[in-house]
Parts: structure tokens; sequence; C-alpha cells
């Protein structure tokens, strides 16, 4: 067989194809036009993002419906820099992405070259793994490695950062020699031991309770948890990256857990006698003060990762196994629990304890009656994404999501600017459901120019603003725990959003605080196609309740305002 010749470049668009890559965001730059070039026969789809975030974040979209590992592109310098807050944000909700890189060539790394930065040294932190290129034949191993390594066990970044010489050195292969494209791993079973011990454990229990975390949607087992708190008639919590997993509406789900979550559910946790938490990592917005999260609790903690085994809690059975794997065959090992008496008491607390609002005709711009006017407005199959503040939270205590994967936002590392770009990514990886952005205008100023993104390929996006001229959460912690002194969280200056949508080439609207009919004029905003920024206005002083304080345990939450002193 004759031999064909690649450069880096070229070989890399060929890798990329193999691995199924479509559509690739990104911005180039000197170090990495050679890879630019390639494209330009390349049948990937380029994203021509405004910003590195933003391709980052457009990656994310695609990553997290899809739950297969995207890819994006920058140059060197700059460029990479650019993408780290991204990579950052990658590797604390584990989501599989694989970032690319261009880089000075060999012969000037080390020589504070223009746009020089030590790429690889500065993504090691926050990676899962990463690579720097010395060798054009190496790129046949990394490509495909790359993605195995990201897609398998706890998904997360892997970055490839390419000088500009090996993308333009050549190479002599056979078509065979070209590597299977990589992916997913299988991760070992449970040992069977294991399954018993925690069927024993869950067999012993009053009072089970049902801890989900993000895991469980990455594992594709949020059906199977549904069944496990059927079968054992148990109530669930959520964290934030979880919702969807159990559809709302269901008897079993309480809420949201942690920092915005109710009184039911901290009350649920103080009482439960057993917490199965899986793919939960215990985060500090979810447990508050640790060393008084479930008290009365034996913990048995299923996770992919085992380094969360003990990091916060230390669990009482771990063990270390896909959720899926361990659900799969926990199931058949338990009875039916027919007592309803636990699984009766928590619906009672869910009862007693709902979101405190106005009613929709007092206020039909309450965020809360916003977030619920929305779900009925939008198809059952939109997918949400958010920004990070308080519509964030809004959104999660009040929009009913009914499916995994439903809900895209910034969890762990909490970035303002996610939804925009992120909702252009999950446009381009679904591109028939319709996709809704809830964001605020602080958090919509940080990637504001990927509009014009969604007017370059007229996307179904809908972004839904709320417009209260505060950087919302820290206003409220600034009025409950800081004396009321307002330092740097309201805004002197709002643009007029509408006019910014309509400055891009999309359809900007303005909804009037007096208007005699907002929510209509909103539904008909979102009736008509192609993307739309809607700007609602929210008063300023709409909080966020409940709200645990810094520091302090889930049961100290606050359900209204009372200022404390500095």
């Amino acid at each position: 067989m004759a031999k064909k010749t690649y450069t880096g470049a070229t070989l890399l668009t060929t890798l990329l194809e193999r691995q199924g890559i479509r559509d690739l965001p990104g911005i180039p730059g000197g170090a990495i036009l050679p890879f630019y070039d390639a494209l330009h026969t390349s049948p990937i789809r380029h994203i021509l993002a405004r910003h590195e975030q933003g391709a980052g974040f457009i990656a994310h979209g695609m990553a997290r419906v899809t739950g297969r590992a995207a890819a994006c592109v920058a140059t060197s310098g700059p460029g990479a820099t650019n993408l780290l807050t991204a990579i950052a944000d990658a590797r604390l909700d584990s989501i599989p992405l694989v970032a690319i890189t261009g880089q000075v060539p060999q012969s000037l790394i080390g020589t504070d070259a223009f746009q020089e930065v030590d790429t690889y040294g500065l993504s090691v932190p926050i990676t899962k793994h990463n690579y720097l290129v010395r060798d054009v034949r190496d790129l046949l191993t990394v490509i495909p490695e790359a993605f195995t390594i990201a897609e398998s066990g706890r998904p997360g970044p892997v970055l490839i950062d390419i000088p500009k010489d090996v993308q333009n050195a050549a190479i002599e292969i056979d078509d065979d020699e070209l590597p299977a494209p990589g992916g997913c791993r299988p991760v070992p079973p449970a040992p069977d031991a294991d399954i018993d011990a925690l069927a024993r454990m869950i067999a012993s229990a009053q009072r089970p309770l049902i801890y989900l975390g993000g895991g469980i949607i990455t594992s594709g087992a949020s059906e199977l948890a549904h069944e496990l708190a059927r079968r054992i008639a148990a109530p669930a919590v959520s964290t934030l990256n979880a919702l969807g997993a159990i559809p709302a509406g269901s008897p079993h789900l309480m809420g949201m857990l942690g920092m915005h979550g109710t009184r039911a559910t901290h009350t649920l946790l103080d009482e439960c006698d057993l917490l199965l938490a899986i793919g939960a990592r215990f985060d500090d917005r979810a447990t508050g003060k640790a060393d008084e999260f479930c008290p009365h609790a034996a913990i048995a903690h299923i996770d992919i990762d085992r380094a969360e085994f003990g990091k916060i809690k230390r669990p009482s059975l771990s063990i270390e196994a896909d959720a899926a794997d361990v659900l799969g065959r926990l199931l058949p090992r338990l009875q039916q629990n027919t007592s309803r008496a636990w699984l009766d008491r928590a619906t009672a607390l869910r009862d007693a304890h709902p979101l405190r609002h106005p009613p929709r005709e007092a206020a039909p711009l309450h965020p809360v009656n916003l977030c619920r006017f929305l779900a009925e407005t939008l198809p059952s199959d939109t997918i949400m994404t958010t920004d990070v503040g308080q519509h964030q939270m809004w959104v999660a205590q009040a929009y009913p999501f009914r499916a995994p994967r439903t809900l895209l936002t910034s969890g762990g590392l909490g970035t303002m600017g996610f939804g925009l770009p992120a909702a252009i990514g999950a446009a381009f990886a679904a591109p028939d459901r319709r996709i809704a952005c809830v964001t605020g205008d602080g958090s919509l100023l940080m990637n504001i120019q990927e509009l014009a993104v969604l007017a370059d390929f007229n996307l179904p996006v809908a972004i839904i603003i709320f417009n209260n001229a505060n950087l919302g959460l820290v206003r409220q912690q600034q009025e409950l725990f800081y004396g009321r002194r307002y330092e740097a969280s309201i805004f002197e200056t709002t643009p007029d959003f509408a006019a910014l949508a309509r400055a891009f080439g999309i359809r900007g609207h303005s909804i009037a605080a007096d208007s005699a009919d907002p929510l209509a004029e909103i539904a008909g905003a979102l009736a008509l196609p192609g993307p739309c920024v809607i700007n609602i206005p929210i008063t300023s002083d709409e909080k966020v309740f409940p709200m645990v304080p810094p520091g302090a345990a889930n049961r100290q939450s606050i359900e209204q305002a009372t200022p404390a002193a500095a």
C-alpha cells in the first residue's frame, strides 16, 4: 500500500474527523494557522467564536448535551490563557473536553517569544491530562488517547499543545497506520461483596435518603436512581448539576439541597439514618458546615473517583465504580419496601415548606413566577442554560427539569459568562431542540460578544435576561452579612440590551415594568423563530431564599431578609 504524506496539521484534522468531530469552535492566530489552513479542505465546520473563553464554553454546551468529548481550538499565548477558565470549569464539573492550542516553534520555546506562554505548565492543575507534542508522529497516539482520557472514568478536560513546527512537519504513513478513534473505556465492576453490603445497609435503614450528584447523569443511571427511590420508598435530594435526573413532579424528589435548598431538604438530611450518595462530591455549597451535615446517618458513597471518598465526609461504605453498574446490580437484591411512613414524612415536609413568592397575578415578573411561566411556555424538551448568580438559583429552585441534560450550568467554578456560549454549543449539538438561556445583566456582559455567533448561524436560542442592574448575589450577601455596604455591586450604567441585540442582527425585546400584560409580551417574543434577546426588569431587592449563610450548617438557613450586623 502506497504511503500518504501528511503534515502535522493535516494529520490532526484527519484524526479529529475520525473522532467524530463535526463542529469545532475556536479563534485562529499565528501559532495555529497551519491547522486552520488544513481545516480549509476538511468537512469539520469551524465555529468562529469572538473570544476563546466563548469557544471553550461552546464546546461545553456540546459535551454537556451529548455526554461525548467536544473539542475547541486556540492559538498560543493569550489564545491559550483565554481558554483556561473554560478548562477549569470542565475540570470541576467533570465535563469531557479536548482543548487544542498552538504553540511557538520548539526552537523558540523558553525564549519569551511573541505570544509564548507555558501552556503545558499553566494547565497542569486544571486538566485531567495534558500534552506538549514534540514530534509529528506522536499525534497518532496523543489524539485518540486524549479523547479516551477525557471520556473515561470521571470525565474531564485534556489539553494538547502543538508547536507550529510540529504542525508543519511532514510524515509518510499507510492508511492502516491511522489509529482507531479514542473513546470511553469501561470501568471495572464493583465487587459483589460491596453490592451485598450496600443492600444490607439499605435493608436495615429506617430513613434512607438518596443524595444525587452530577455523576448520576454522567453515568446514564438516572432512571435506575429513580427506580431505587421507588423500590425502597425513599426521598431523594439533588445537587445543582443533578437536576433533571429524577423528573420534577416525582413523589420521591424533594428538590435541591444546600445553600439555596428548602427547609424540607435540610430537615430530611438531619433526620435520615442512611445517606446514599451517588456521583456526588459533598461540595461545600451542598453540605454547608460539613461537621453538621447528616449528623445521624451512616453514609454509603458510590463514585467513580476514589479521591472523593472521605475528602469531606467519611463514608461507612465506599464503592468505586460506575453508578449504572452498581445500581443495575443492586436493584435485584432489594425487596419492595411497602412502608410509606418515611416517604410520607418527607412529602409532608416538602408541602409545608414551599418557595415563598407572591401570586402571579400580583407580581408576574417575580423571578419564581417567571421561571414557572417559562416552563409553561417553552417546549417540554427545552434545554436550559444559565449563567451564575441569583437567576441561576431561581431557575434551580423553580424550573421543573424533567430529564437529564436539560440544565447546563456552571456548578463547581461558578463562571459568569457561561450561559450564552453554552447555549450556542447546545444548539449545535441538538439542532432540533429549543434552547433557552436565563442570564443576568452582569453575567451576560461577560461574554456578550458571542451574540455574533447566534447571528452567524441563526440558532434557535432565546436569551432571557433577569435584569436588576446589580451583581445580585453579591448585593444580597452585602445586605445580609455586610451591613448593607453595597461596594461595587450596583451598576451605574446598564446598556439597552435589546438595542445591543439588534446591533448584532438579532431580535431584541424590552419588557416594560409597567406593561399591562408582560407575560403575553414574553410569550410572543418566544413564539417567533430564530434567536432573540428578551430583557426583563426585576427589582433589585428581590433575593434568593432560603439561603444558608457561608460557613453555617444547612439547618441555619435564612428564610427571609433579616440583615445581620457586620
